[in-house]
């Protein structure tokens, strides 16, 4: 009983926070989404911030588990790592929560979104930055800093798919791939 409460609360905050953002969010919204007294609710989480970072990291499991099941080892690391980049962000702009997410922090600032918007780039880089350790690793290309070319492949990809689509309408998946080999990846090939 005590965990399907705990899932109810959950989905219910999960859910406030995607309609109305973080900082509109309140525990008593969360309370009567979830059907559940406020008190409740703090039997499983001291405050609105605990409760946030449980369905932030669950989030970021989500995307990470979508990252992997993209990729394929008999593939070629610019085509996985395409796969990857471009799974995450259409992840991104389907999830509700992100997108409200990505608003709030784009139109408020507020300090606990930004944090996980930060986390999110984190946990994208920090994928990356190891697969980009294992193409070194096997020769696949040049010897870089892992963690700055994972930040740089990132940024790449979000200004393709978020800025150049707002100015000038979406490009196509291959069209971003070829672009993304023809500025990254054969500049990082070995030979």
């Amino acid at each position: 009983m005590a965990v399907n409460r705990k899932h109810q609360i959950v989905e219910a905050a999960s859910k406030s926070f995607s309609l109305f953002g973080y900082k509109a969010t309140t525990m008593d919204q969360v309370a009567k989404l979830a059907n559940v007294g406020k008190g409740t609710i703090y039997t499983f989480f001291k405050n609105k911030e605990e409760l946030f970072d449980e369905i932030v990291t669950s989030l970021l499991n989500e995307m990470k588990k979508e990252a992997e099941e993209v990729i394929d080892p008999q593939e070629s690391f610019s085509t996985n790592v395409h796969r990857a980049l471009f799974r995450l962000l259409e992840f991104r702009k389907e999830h509700q929560l992100t997108i409200k997410l990505y608003q709030e922090a784009r139109e408020m600032g507020t300090p606990a979104v930004s944090e996980v918007i930060d986390r999110m780039e984190k946990v994208v880089v920090e994928f990356l930055s190891h697969r980009i350790e294992k193409a070194i690793a096997s020769g696949a290309i040049k010897p870089c800093n892992p963690e700055m070319t994972a930040f740089i492949m990132l940024k790449l990809y979000v200004s393709l798919i978020f800025d150049w689509e707002r100015l000038h309408g979406p490009l196509e998946k291959d069209e971003i791939a070829n672009l993304f080999e023809l500025y990254l990846i054969k500049g990082l090939s070995a030979g």
